[in-house]
This record gives structure tokens, C-alpha cells and sequence, in this order.
């Protein structure tokens, strides 16, 4: 009962000093945010702070009053001044579910590997301003996004909304898109905490893993983001973690709040919360959608009950509430409260942000006698499959966005959620006509292989655009094309014309075809102006600078967990569902992610001594760049520990053009190569820079279980600049570190 005297004491305090001039203390700007919240706190009935931790679904027919209608609703509390928690899903644009706001559309930004995939800061700053301004125009100010589960294996069918396999990148990626977003007095998640890295079984599935792998991992990704970022919210995950469920996983929930100066709030996601007395205890602060997904209200009348029994002390709701509207008096979501505008939006700026981004992080693959960039020039040109005359694929599930104009959707897809499977009207056969107006462009929609090889025939060049669906709730099965896309695009290419293939997917795929075409775009989910942005890299407006992110491997042999039992259909993944209860035989049940442990995605293939397809940071460019005079200043202080690397990179090419400055570093015992910095610079032809490359010390050091430390190994490290993480084109150096504990 400590705190709930100390919540007392204070508030008193600030309240004489604030009525003493006629000010609610809450409402006085001139007091800290602290001060502000402990006010508020401390006026509140025990039934208003159980108000503030229990979130209410807000779609259907049970839309609470007052609502706008999203994923999750908490009404206000009017007497004193803390606004309604409008709560709606926004991972890659914010959601229109069930057209709850009858013909409104938003922008739909490119998946996770393009904005991921720019290696570009700013832009994701970009991003998550974008997101805030459409959250805020339409009343909502708390925002479910800030996707940062590592991609461990490329038939995760949420990869899509992820930011890859580094916890550098990724931590940083969403440390940006957070600051953006609640920039617009908006606050924003970072979920799904965590190691959410499968969706089949999900709400079963238990994840093991040692603790250092999980710091140097998926916890890695979080900790940047949580101590960069600033999210108001920790949204944690539906599976287990060491036999555990993450939202009432006390090792998981207390981390960020001891450790990471985490000062926000950790909410479930909808249908995680198991109980309400552990949970309560571990950390977790809010239940989200309680009655319609958990099935069972844990922070309604049961913790109030706990309560009253002192099975959970007062000061334990006193600090849920607390965090909530400190949260809400940081972001400013209490001072501006939000609510549907009449403003028109401007639209145009956005939509150009979204093609920008993807024009950014689409990336080329292969180029084969420099097929591309094309001419306007060319004669004619077959435009095949994908659904390219009219549009471009989307990712399924919670963030799937309604394009301005609406979705076009297929009648022979899933219907029901997390489809049906959708395409934004952004159409790249339209761009490329426009782009090329003097060049004659057909379209076959592939179905009938003999039609379109005699259209291949007949045209100077052909591209093909092949598909593949991936949502939230369901694992890929495996890495194929689906349907007839392989068989066509190798009929296409036994015509000989030059073939370029243009690839739509969630996730990696394999490609039986890749020798005989020439060229290879791997443009993910591109978004609602994806059509220009493909046109604009294919014709050279753009050069193409985007990197994978993901390491695509040549099989799933090459994976850590190969086998995964019912993988590819949903199987105990919708919450809003009982869970059904398969035989330990027909569904994976325990992952040992101990198998890779932190060595992720490029690590894994380092260590076990295994050749990629691609590995992550490759991309090809319509130049070519050369590095020389690598250097690295070690800068260490009292109260800091930073690297800076200086490397001089020359555009050799003749094009301008964007390169992506990435540097690893191996360390002295043998563990394999991490990426540790990375740096964007735009070069016009023949231009020659130093880049400045500030690295990640933590890159060169270990977590300690034992001591809570992150520690460097004295020695010698290898410091070195690669086109990619596996590339033995490198320029090399190396660093003598002296062993060193980091600051917190």
C-alpha cells in the first residue's frame, strides 16, 4: 500500500498549490506531466481507474456510445477532462473494418520489407507522421502499430508487416515510425512482445528460447525500440514464451518497466489475457476487447473483486491507471484531444509518401544485360498476370486497409477473415502506358498459358507480375508460387523474349524459372500508389536502392524448424474464437528457438555455413558504387560508449543513384558477423562522399544473464563495408576493443 500513500501524499500536495489560483492540478500546464497524471490518479473512484484498463470492442452490432467504431473503445471520464481511448488497428494504414465509416478510404502504405527495406530513418519518421495525421483526422489517438517481430521464418504470414530479421534495422525502423506518430498527439503501440513469430497455433503455441539469445534477438529489436521510440504502449503477444503466455509473463512485462525506462502502459492484444490476478501482478496495465475476444472480462469485475480481497494491492491499479494518463499528457492525447475533423486531408501529399517509400525499398534482383531500366522507346510490351491491369496486392488481416476509391477484391479468394484477398486500384499497366505512351501494351491475365505465350511472341518484352496472399492468422505452407505462375512464367520464357518478372508477396518464394529470365523486381505489397512506384523503378525514373531485409533461402531445409506441424491453415489463430483443441501430432506446439537463438535470419546462414538465394542487404542498383578508406574512431566517455565509421563511396556508374552504407562486425570469439551501422547516401554519377556511419555498440557485445549487462569481449573485431551481410566483397578493418560493461 507504499504507492497508494505515496499517490495520496503528493496529490494533495499539488492539489493545494493548483486551487490555491483556481486550476484543477490535472488540467495546470505549468506542472510536470507526473504531477499532472498523480492528480488525476488519485481523484479517481476505484471504478472509473477499472474503467481506464478495460477496453470494449467496438465493431458490429455492440458499438459502444461513443465510439467511432474501431478495434477497441474506453469511454472518457468527463468530470475529469481524460478523453475517450478511440483504439484502432494501423500497422500499415489506418483500418476501415466492416466499413464501419461508411465510404472512407485511407492511404495503404507499402509493407514492412519496403519501409524496412530503404534503410532510411527519415522516411520512417515520414511514415508514422502519416499514420498519426489520418488516426488523428478521423478521432481515433491511440494507434495499434509498431510491428517489430524479427522475421525468423519466411512463412510467417504476418512477415508483411514486420521490418525483417535485424534488431538493429528493425528496432530503429519503429523507433522512428513511433516518434512520427505520436507527434500527432497519438499514442502509439509497439507489439507483438513478443516472439510472435509464427501465427499457426498462436494462441497456443509456446516459444522457448535461452535468455541471452532472446536479448540479443527479438528483445534487442524491442529495447531500441521502447528506449528510442517511446511507445505509450507494449501490446503483448498471444503465445507463450518459455512456457508462459506473454501478458502475464512477469520476466517479459516487468523488462521494459525496470530496465528500459519504459514509463507507458503494456496492453493484451485482443484474446491474450489469461488471467487476472498473475497478469495484474507480472505487469500487464489493460485488457483489450475483453468480453468479445478473452471471453472473459479479467479487469472488470474479477480485479475489482481481487482488490477488494487485497490479492492485488490498490497500488498496483493506481500505477495501471497512472501510466495510462501519463501516457495520454505525454503524447498530448489529454491537452488535444482528438475527434473526427472536417478538414479536408491532403490527400496527394500522402498518397506521394506512400509511392515515395516504395519507390525506396522495392528492390531489384536480378538485371541480365541491363534489361532494365526500359525504353519508351520499345515497340510493344506484354503485360501478364497479377492483376496488373487493374491493380496491386495487399496483405491480409487486422491492417488491411481500404483504399480510397475501395479495394478490388476476387470472388474465387477466401471470403471470410483475414481475407478476402485484396488489391489496391493502383494499376502498374496503366503507369507503364503512361510512362511509354508511344508503345503498344497488351494484357493477359496468365490463366490460359497458351494465350499468353502466343502474346509473348508477339511483343518486344514481357513482364510478368506473380502473386502470392499472405494474411495474419495462417503460416504460408511453403515458398511456391501458387497455381500455374511457375509453369507460366517458364512457357513464357522458352519464347525468348526478354522476360521480367515483377514479384507481389508477403514473403520470399522460390524461383525454378530464375536463370532464364532476365530480370527480377521484388516489390512485396507496394501500397495504395504501388502502380506508379513498380513503373517508375522499371522505366528508370527511379533507380532502384532498396535492400532485402529478409535472407531468401534456396530451401526450407536451410531453416532452423523445417517441419512445422499444420502449418498453412488456421489453426487456433482467431481469437474471436474459442480455441479448438488439435492432437499434438497435427499442430506445431513448442518452437525451440534456441536452435538459431540470436543468430537470425543472416547469422543462421553464416554460422551453419549455408548459400542463400539472396541474402539480406542485397539489392541491385542501375550503377554501381565502390568503397576505400574505411576508419573507425572509438569515442568512449564516462557516461557513453560510441563508434563512428568514416568510408569514402563512389558512385563508379553513370546513373545517380542511392546507395546503402552497411557495416558488420564479427567479433573476437567466433560468433557470426552482426550487422552493427548502416547510412543512406544519394550520389549523382561519378560523385564521391565520406559517409559518417554511427555503430550500434551493443553489436559488439553480449547480454550477460548473470550480471544484467551488456559486455564487450576484449580483442580484436572485424569492422567491415559489404554490398551485403554475406558478401566476401568487403572492405575490411579491424578494432581493438578493451572489455567494456555498457551503460543502461
Amino acid at each position: 500500500m507504499k504507492l497508494s500513500s505515496y499517490f495520496l501524499v503528493t496529490s494533495m500536495l499539488i492539489g493545494f498549490a493548483s486551487h490555491a489560483y483556481g486550476v484543477e492540478p490535472w488540467k495546470d500546464t505549468k506542472l510536470s506531466r507526473s504531477e499532472r497524471a498523480k492528480a488525476l490518479v488519485q481523484a479517481m473512484t476505484l471504478d472509473e481507474k477499472l474503467q481506464l484498463i478495460n477496453s470494449q470492442y467496438a465493431l458490429g452490432s455492440d458499438i459502444p456510445q461513443g465510439a467511432i467504431g474501431s478495434a477497441g473503445y474506453v469511454a472518457g471520464i468527463v468530470r475529469l477532462g481524460i478523453p475517450a481511448q478511440q483504439i484502432t488497428d494501423a500497422g500499415l494504414g489506418v483500418v476501415n473494418p466492416g466499413k464501419v465509416r461508411p465510404g472512407d478510404g485511407t492511404t495503404g502504405l507499402p509493407s514492412g520489407q519496403i519501409i524496412s527495406g530503404s534503410f532510411d530513418g527519415d522516411l520512417a519518421h515520414q511514415v508514422g507522421v502519416l499514420l498519426g495525421q489520418e488516426a488523428f483526422h478521423r478521432g481515433y489517438n491511440v494507434l495499434l502499430g509498431g510491428g517489430v517481430v524479427l522475421v525468423r521464418d519466411p512463412r510467417n504470414g504476418r512477415n508483411f508487416e514486420y521490418l525483417g530479421e535485424d534488431p538493429l534495422l528493425a528496432g530503429y525502423t519503429v523507433a522512428e515510425e513511433i516518434q512520427g506518430t505520436q507527434s500527432q498527439h497519438v499514442i502509439s503501440t509497439v507489439k507483438h512482445y513478443a516472439f510472435n513469430n509464427y501465427e499457426t497455433n498462436r494462441l497456443l503455441l509456446n516459444m522457448n528460447i535461452d535468455e541471452q539469445a532472446g536479448r540479443e534477438s527479438d528483445l534487442l529489436a524491442f529495447e531500441i525500440a521502447t528506449k528510442v521510440g517511446e511507445p505509450g504502449s507494449i501490446m503483448c503477444a498471444y503465445n507463450k514464451v518459455n512456457g508462459i503466455y506473454s501478458c502475464e509473463n512477469s520476466y517479459l512485462l516487468q523488462l521494459p518497466k525496470k530496465e528500459w525506462g519504459f514509463r507507458g502502459y503494456v496492453m493484451t492484444d485482443w484474446g491474450a489475457a489469461h488471467s487476472t490476478v498473475a497478469a495484474a501482478k507480472a505487469g500487464l496495465d489493460q485488457e483489450s476487447a475483453a468480453t468479445k475476444f478473452d471471453h472473459k472480462d479479467y479487469f472488470g469485475k474479477p480485479l475489482k473483486v481481487a482488490i477488494q480481497k487485497n490479492e492485488v494491492p490498490m497500488g498496483r491499479l493506481d500505477n495501471m491507471a497512472y501510466r495510462i494518463v501519463y501516457t495520454m499528457l505525454r503524447v498530448g492525447a489529454y491537452d488535444y484531444p482528438a475527434s473526427p475533423s472536417k478538414l479536408i486531408e491532403d490527400v496527394a501529399a500522402h498518397e506521394a509518401l506512400s509511392q515515395k517509400v516504395a519507390e525506396s525499398g522495392i528492390t531489384l534482383l536480378k538485371n541480365d544485360d541491363q534489361v532494365l531500366p526500359l525504353s519508351a522507346n520499345i515497340k510493344s510490351i506484354a503485360i501478364i498476370g497479377g492483376h496488373a491491369n487493374e491493380g496491386v496486392l495487399s496483405g491480409g488481416g487486422s491492417s488491411q486497409v481500404t483504399a480510397r476509391g475501395g479495394n478490388i477484391t476476387l470472388p474465387d479468394g477466401p471470403q471470410k477473415w483475414p481475407g478476402p484477398i485484396s488489391y489496391f486500384p493502383s494499376s502498374p499497366m496503366k503507369a507503364i502506358q503512361a510512362l511509354a505512351p508511344n508503345t503498344k501494351v497488351n494484357f493477359n491475365e496468365g490463366d490460359n498459358i497458351d494465350q499468353a505465350v502466343e502474346l509473348a511472341k508477339n511483343s518486344d518484352v514481357v513482364i510478368v507480375f506473380a502473386t502470392k496472399w499472405s494474411a495474419e492468422a495462417f503460416d504460408n505452407k511453403d515458398l511456391k508460387l501458387p497455381g500455374n505462375q511457375n509453369e507460366l512464367i517458364e512457357a513464357v520464357e522458352e519464347t525468348g523474349k526478354p522476360v521480367v518478372v515483377v514479384l507481389e508477396t508477403g514473403n520470399p518464394v522460390y524461383m525454378p524459372w530464375l536463370k532464364n529470365v532476365k530480370a527480377v523486381v521484388a516489390a512485396w505489397y507496394p501500397g495504395t500508389s504501388g502502380g506508379k512506384a513498380i513503373a517508375n523503378i522499371l522505366y528508370g525514373k527511379v533507380n532502384p536502392s532498396g535492400r532485402l531485409t529478409t535472407t531468401w533461402p534456396e530451401n526450407l531445409n536451410q531453416l532452423p524448424n523445417s517441419d512445422l506441424p499444420g502449418v498453412g491453415k488456421i489453426v487456433n489463430a482467431d481469437p474471436s474464437f474459442p480455441i479448438k483443441h488439435y492432437p499434438a501430432s497435427k499442430v506445431v506446439s513448442d518452437i525451440d528457438l534456441n536452435q538459431a537463438g540470436a543468430n537470425v535470419g543472416y547469422r543462421w546462414f553464416e554460422k551453419e555455413k549455408l548459400t542463400p538465394l539472396y541474402p539480406f542487404g542485397y539489392g541491385l542498383s542501375y550503377t554501381t558504387f565502390a568503397y576505400k578508406n574505411l576508419q573507425v574512431n572509438k569515442l568512449f566517455g564516462s557516461d557513453s560508449h560510441k563508434l563512428l565509421a568514416k568510408v569514402t563511396v563512389q558512385n563508379t556508374g553513370n546513373r545517380d543513384g542511392a546507395d546503402v552504407v552497411q557495416i558488420y562486425c564479427k567479433m573476437p570469439d567466433g560468433f557470426p558477423s552482426r550487422l552493427c551501422g548502416y547510412n543512406k547516401v544519394f550520389l549523382k554519377a561519378g560523385e564521391t562522399q565520406t559517409v559518417p556511419v554511427s555503430l550500434f555498440a551493443a553489436s559488439l557485445a553480449h547480454y550477460i544473464p548473470s550480471t544484467h549487462r551488456w559486455e564487450i569481449v576484449p580483442g580484436f573485431y572485424e569492422i567491415s563495408v559489404r554490398q551485403d551481410a554475406l558478401s566476401n566483397d568487403r572492405l575490411t578493418g579491424a578494432l581493438k576493443m578493451e572489455e567494456v560493461n555498457l551503460p543502461d
